[in-house]
């Protein structure tokens, strides 16, 4: 089920957000020349224009600032505080290579100036947020660098609390979170009035999920310094995550004004607006996030998802490829795209979307189960043989078993796998895949169990889960997932519960339409089935049958037609003959009030097709070896 909220979007949010302040907070205290001990032996006294330039800074007025330190280094190219506080002034200007020089060139001629190397360290952070995929891939390896820089900052001062909430982003990037919280307290240890530190500190406990102590330190931040754009920024994601949208698009606006070129901050927003319903709105903020930053994952989604409740799937496909030509490798588009390819039946394309999220991340439990619903959907859609032959099929399985091995424990992909076996006609033992104690496993248990003919209990495990769904979301996600699968009974049942929710009427009676549609497609079907198996035209009413039974797999009298019919070809292979035994069984589970002499007949028809399939395959194999000798 989806989520408004995805934990490591928002970590990558904020973490943006926060890294384009970053450079302000070398501006908090009275002086450069007077914010690292090294700087004041070197020095006896701070030049006037350094002096001018550190005020200017500290009212955001960067680029005049530039021009003070300029003139002192025009002056006195040896000069290391106006190397530092010119460096500082371009950084916040977001010139990094620049800065990156004029930090070099202090080092060069005082390689223990601390604030130096803080600076340099927060230089290489904030390129982080560049779209370059050369430095998005060379991440990891940027935030080791950075923190190599702070390390050494605090190796000439270790008080400098510059360096340790450098240090602590380092950290939160990585997602050390402790240790990204000692060091943001540390800062604020040294310095009690250091306000970006209790922005950091915020961030964290926010990714960490503690929203009321987050709540508490953005708002000491912004007490200390009401244009702290960072702090705005986590206070408005933390009203949302506390369902005060009104609240939250105060302080995003906050954020805005004081930064306007920021696609975390444009992020929020949309959220904050698809929270309150409006949806116009949203997805402009959304797609601006993406203007300012294309690589941008979580617009993309956010945006998928309005289009799919409006019920524009079509739409939805085509702005999660979007993303995908900038990030073709990521997993959460393609899960998406996978996802999405399923509800309009475009199943090939679903499972190259599946696959290629196994590729790189062979335990992806959705991917799995994403595949074995597309096969599942394929199987009700083609012959048995035409299905259990293909190659794909076998590559899906390895996929599966490779998952299970890495993580054997994961009772969803030993259900995948049960899934994939009672398609192809082995039986299955549930009780060794394990039992389920929650609802996404309840959720894979039902679709083996659908899998598997057994209608029943299947229901048994879905109407749990509907009944389970405490709102309209996941009550939403549960009837989508259901009318995916083409359980029309359980959509029809979770469509109806999250119509009772407030404002979701109109979605739901849209869902409804939907499940009515497919069952109205379905009866068609089945009935040009039935007078195509009357003019004794086998082959297009066993393709009619098909898809009577792919829009709806409970549909009875297409389960038994099928059967009939695939008995009268001319010829009959061995797999079509175990699919007619596959399709008796699938009718007598689906008819309870069948009389016992008229399922004994039934299933004993089944067997009898089972082993005249056998016997086929058994001649066909000794013809192969007879060849071959």
């Amino acid at each position: 089920m989806k989520s408004q909220f995805n934990s490591a979007a928002v970590l990558m949010a904020i973490s943006s957000v926060a890294l384009a302040n970053s450079f302000n907070l070398m501006m908090h205290r009275p002086s450069l020349a007077q914010a690292s001990k090294p700087v004041r032996v070197m020095r006896g006294r701070v030049e006037r224009d350094v002096a001018l330039g550190d005020r200017l800074m500290l009212k955001g007025k960067f680029e005049r600032a530039a021009d003070f330190y300029k003139d002192a280094i025009n002056r006195n190219s040896h000069d290391v505080p106006a190397l530092v506080g010119y460096g500082m002034a371009l950084g916040r200007q977001f010139k990094l290579d620049a800065a990156e020089d004029q930090f070099d060139k202090a080092l060069a001629l005082d390689s223990g100036n601390a604030l130096a190397h803080a600076g340099k360290a927060m230089v290489l952070l904030n390129r982080l947020q560049s779209s370059s995929m050369t430095i998005i891939k060379n991440r990891d390896n940027t935030l080791k660098q950075c923190e190599t820089e702070c390390k050494k900052a605090l190796q000439i001062d270790p008080g400098l609390p510059e360096a340790h909430y450098t240090l602590g982003m380092v950290y939160k990037e990585q997602r050390r979170f402790d240790d990204s919280s000692r060091e943001f307290q540390e800062a604020i240890r040294q310095d009690p009035k250091y306000s970006e530190a209790y922005a950091g500190l915020g961030l964290t406990r926010l990714a960490q999920g503690n929203v009321g102590d987050a709540v508490s330190h953005f708002q000491e931040a912004i007490r200390l310094n009401s244009g702290n754009s960072t702090a705005h920024y986590g206070l408005g994601v933390a009203y949302l995550k506390q369902n005060m949208p009104d609240n939250a698009i105060k302080e995003l606006n906050t954020a805005l004004y004081q930064f306007r070129n920021s696609a975390p901050v444009r992020l929020a927003m949309g959220d904050a607006y698809q929270m309150q319903g409006n949806t116009v709105a949203a997805v402009r903020e959304y797609q601006e996030s993406i203007r300012i930053k294309p690589e941008n994952v979580a617009a993309y989604l956010h945006i998928a998802d309005i289009r799919e409740a409006r019920g524009d799937i079509e739409h939805s496909i085509a702005e999660l490829r979007a993303g995908l030509e900038l990030m073709p490798d990521n997993p959460e588009l393609r899960l998406r795209i996978g996802d999405e390819s399923l509800r309009v039946d475009k199943i090939g394309d679903a499972i190259k979307a599946y696959e290629s999220v196994l590729a790189v991340a062979p335990q992806s439990t959705r991917a799995v189960n994403g595949l074995t619903r597309a096969y599942y959907l394929k199987a009700q859609k083609e012959t048995t043989g035409a299905f259990v032959a293909d190659n794909d099929f076998e590559k899906a399985e390895d996929s599966i078993k490779k998952a299970i091995s890495l993580r054997p424990n994961d009772i969803q992909l030993r259900m995948a796998l049960a899934k994939m076996q009672a398609l192809s006609g082995e039986r299955i033992d549930l009780g060794a895949v394990g039992t389920p104690t929650n609802d996404a496993e309840r959720l894979a248990l039902a679709e083996t169990l659908l899998a598997d003919n057994k209608f029943d209990e299947a229901k048994t495990q879905m109407s749990q889960v509907i009944a389970n769904a405490p709102d309209a979301k996941q009550t939403f996600a549960v009837a989508d997932l259901s009318l995916m699968i083409k359980d029309l009974d359980s959509a029809e049942a979770a469509y109806k519960k999250a119509g009772s929710f407030p404002g979701a009427e109109a979605r739901a009676k849209r869902g409804l339409d939907l499940v009515s549609r497919a069952r109205q497609q379905a009866r068609e079907e089945l009935n040009l089935a039935s007078d195509l198996a009357s003019k004794k035209q086998v082959t297009s009413a066993v393709d009619k049958y098909h898809a009577a039974v792919f829009d709806n797999p409970k549909l009875p009298q297409a389960r038994i037609g099928l059967a009939r019919t695939l008995e009268r070809v001319s010829k009959p292979s061995s797999q079509e003959l175990r699919e007619a035994a596959t399709q008796y069984r699938a009718y007598v589970s689906l008819e309870p009030s069948l009389p016992q002499k008229n399922r004994d007949r039934l299933l004993n028809r089944a067997n009898k097709l089972d082993n005249k399939a056998f016997k086929i395959e058994q001649k066909s194999t000794q013809a192969r070896r007879g060849a071959q000798l």
